[in-house]
């Protein structure tokens, strides 16, 4: 089964969306505001003769005409690569300096590090991972890019403990859940030639569990972003439509400069929870990005 062709149902122009998934993804960066600002970024761009685009949406953002490995603003931590779309949920999220702040599924990086930055690197930022080995990607990225408010922590997300934090909930949450990555198909061709539906069924139970433990662990008022990099509404909108069964939130609307789709509320002989439109989806042939959905839920209880 070709997974592309399995949601062509679900997108306004199905041969836009297949042709941009052929094509690659442009390379893109992100301006740590912990070490620098985008004028100083560009300003050594200039000098350095490296090719950029600002990125309409967000001023940190640039795609660059190669990559930025071996430039002297990438070794001071002045910028890290990050796909242009998975810069969506952290922004989405709008942590607030002081505030107490959990990534779930953290490594490894660069939504933490970007957390940081709109935290000004300050609150605690807790990042969580169930993978050591990616823990280290994490704490190295952390380290070059001076975030200090990180405590980097080695759970299970979907009995994550609260103890030793010194605090017993969080304001924010981010659950940017491990999917079948189906979205990254424009960067790693690989996602697609070993997607089957079986793995799609088996993570989205991992991303239940997570989801849930996410809610639990965040105040009433507070806020839960959901986010993947598939198009499965397994996934994605059936994943919200069991946790809004199980816990008390609701999912609340949000705006997005990109070209979005809203949430689907039918798939294959199953329908969700209405509000699931209020997630949004993001198609490789509207911004020319990766594939990315994001909800926003609030804590109600």
């Amino acid at each position: 089964m070709n997974p592309l062709e399995r949601y062509a149902p679900l997108v306004d122009d199905p041969d836009a969306f297949r042709a941009a998934c052929e094509r690659p993804l442009p390379y893109a960066v992100r301006v740590n505001t912990i070490k620098a600002t985008a004028d100083r970024v560009t300003a050594a761009f200039d000098e350095a003769g490296v090719g950029y685009t600002p990125v309409d949406w967000n001023r940190e953002l640039l795609t660059l005409e190669g990559k930025a490995g071996r430039t002297w603003p990438y070794f001071l931590g002045w910028i890290h690569g990050q796909e242009e779309v998975s810069a969506l949920p952290a922004t989405v999220l709008d942590p607030r300096p002081g505030e107490r702040v959990w990534d779930a599924c953290a490594a490894p990086g660069s939504k933490t590090t970007q957390l940081a930055a709109l935290m000004d690197d300050r609150g605690t930022l807790v990042g969580n991972d169930n993978s050591l080995g990616r823990l280290s990607a994490l704490r190295h990225n952390a380290e070059r890019l001076g975030v200090t408010n990180l405590v980097v922590t080695n759970r299970d997300a979907r009995n994550f403990s609260m103890r030793g934090l010194g605090f017993e909930a969080f304001d924010r949450a981010i659950v940017d859940a491990p999917c079948s990555c189906e979205g990254t198909c424009r960067k790693n061709p690989t996602a697609l030639e070993e997607w089957t539906l079986d793995h799609v069924h088996q993570v989205a139970g991992v991303q239940k569990g997570i989801l849930k433990r996410a809610v639990q662990a965040t105040r009433p008022g507070g806020t839960v972003v959901y986010s993947t990099c598939t198009f499965a509404p397994e996934e994605n909108e059936a994943v919200l439509d069991h946790v809004l069964g199980e816990e008390d939130c609701r999912l609340v609307p949000f705006e997005t400069p990109l070209e979005t789709s809203p949430g689907v509320t039918e798939w294959e002989g199953k329908t969700f929870d209405p509000s699931v439109e209020r997630a949004h989806r993001v198609y490789p042939h509207q911004n020319d990005t990766g594939g990315f959905f994001c909800a926003k839920l609030e804590v109600t209880g």
